[in-house]
């Protein structure tokens, strides 16, 4: 895969990924489409002792985690290649109960998901995805997935006229200031407009054939309209919404589904990081070490000890984004490892365990970039300041599996739209070839 090839299929898989949902349904396409066969956790994945046949397969959770899976000749006590990302992204979602007429204009009351950069969200031409749990007409309780897809709502802002200090000491109150306006309710009109409606409506128009006829619940969120983009004088960055980390998810993706299938690898894709991942598709829940259980209990008759040796020989390479050093507050890094955007991928370190690196597993991805020619930096965080987190410890501390956390440098971090590097995706996409191969 080109340069150009892979830049134009992370902005499209971007584009079209506006929820976890949607992202984890991309996913499965693209895996069906390289020849992945779907797994249910609800089915008997193999009989006794019978060895696993070589092969592709994949398995969802929820709708918004996944792993995805390659088994090849080689003994499953000889250890996994493993790689790990995050489905979810700071955003907003709606309540269940959102509906709010104020002035005679229609909002909906949202919630903050995860530690998102608010101020970004004002102005934006916002619209709305997500899952929708529904009755059909036979009774039946039935799940899809939704996307207005067009411009729906805004946050607006407070003029400078009203708050003279907006741009020294402004302040955010997120139950008052967040809500996004979606219309100006006639004066004719009935006051109480009835969202799930709203939604009742879409769903009929977007699965005419499921005969949906009430909304139960649903999953929303919103998301910005503006597509992703490779922008700057000289096309040198990526400008989107949830590079962190649908950027990892994408480029993880394409490692292995391009892997030579010499290696048992593996690719588990979390939801919840942004929110601690305690749930049953986050980093710290059941999923990931079910699935290698199942593997390695289903294909030796001491599973137990096939499990622990198999957990010992493998390697997880936990990817989400990075700080890259900010021109404008180069301050706020460690002089000596202030990441720069095109210039490689980040090896994430910090002495408190907020990441999973040693010295062992650096070394190795060290030597990685080193055979596919690609560059490579470092990140630690000032001392004087606390250290982020992800799922390479979570997944470490629940697999015992050897770890290494690394990222894509990043600008503007849980912004509503992020910049990233144009070829540092890339550069980790051919680091990753090398470890699957």
């Amino acid at each position: 895969m080109q340069d150009t090839e892979f830049v134009n299929g992370l902005l499209s898989f971007l584009q079209h990924s506006p929820t976890p949902f949607h992202a984890v349904a991309e996913m499965t396409t693209a895996l069906e489409l390289a020849g992945f066969k779907p797994l249910q956790e609800t089915e008997v994945w193999a009989v006794g002792s019978q060895s696993w046949q070589p092969g592709r397969y994949y398995v969802t959770r929820n709708n918004t985690g996944l792993i995805a899976f390659v088994i090849n000749k080689n003994p499953l006590e000889n250890g996994f290649r493993l790689l790990g990302a995050h489905t979810d992204s700071p955003c907003l979602k709606v309540k269940p109960n959102p509906e709010v007429v104020n002035q005679g204009y229609f909002q909906l009351g949202v919630e903050v998901y995860g530690g998102a950069l608010l101020n970004p969200w004002f102005d934006r031409d916002l619209s709305l995805a997500g899952k929708v749990s529904f009755i059909d007409r036979d009774g039946l309780l039935q799940h899809v997935l939704i996307d207005f897809e067009k411009a729906l709502a805004t946050i607006p802002s407070l003029a400078i006229h009203l708050d003279r200090e907006a741009n020294t000491k402004h302040s955010i109150n997120a139950q008052q200031h967040l809500p996004p306006v979606l219309m100006k309710i006639p004066t004719t009109q009935d006051m109480n407009v009835d969202f799930r409606k709203i939604v009742l409506s879409l769903v009929q128009a977007q699965h005419e054939t499921m005969a949906a006829q009430e909304v139960l619940d649903y999953e929303l969120s919103f998301y910005d309209v503006q597509p992703p983009a490779v922008i700057g004088l000289h096309d040198d960055f990526i400008a989107s919404a949830r590079l962190d980390n649908l950027l990892s998810c994408y480029t993880g993706l394409q490692a292995l589904i391009k892997s030579s299938g010499t290696q048992n690898c593996l690719l588990v894709c979390n939801d919840h990081e942004e929110v601690g991942s305690m749930s049953a598709t986050g980093a710290q829940g059941s999923f990931l070490k079910s699935v290698l259980e199942r593997l390695c209990y289903t294909s030796a008759a001491s599973p137990a000890e096939q499990f622990a040796r198999a957990m010992a020989n493998s390697m997880l390479i936990s990817m989400d984004n990075a700080h890259g050093v900010h021109p404008n507050y180069a301050d706020k890094f460690d002089t000596n490892h202030g990441p720069l955007l095109n210039n490689g991928p980040v090896i994430k370190l910090n002495a408190g365990q907020r990441y999973a690196t040693d010295s062992e597993t650096s070394a190795y991805f060290k030597m990685l970039c080193a055979r596919a020619d690609v560059p490579v930096q470092s990140f630690v965080v000032r001392t004087d300041m606390a250290c982020g987190s992800t799922i390479g410890p979570l997944t470490a501390a629940v697999t015992g599996v050897k770890t290494l956390d690394v990222g894509v440098p990043t600008f503007a971090m849980h912004s509503i739209r992020e910049l990233a590097g144009r070829w540092d995706a890339y550069y980790l996409y051919r680091a990753l070839k090398q470890f699957l191969a």
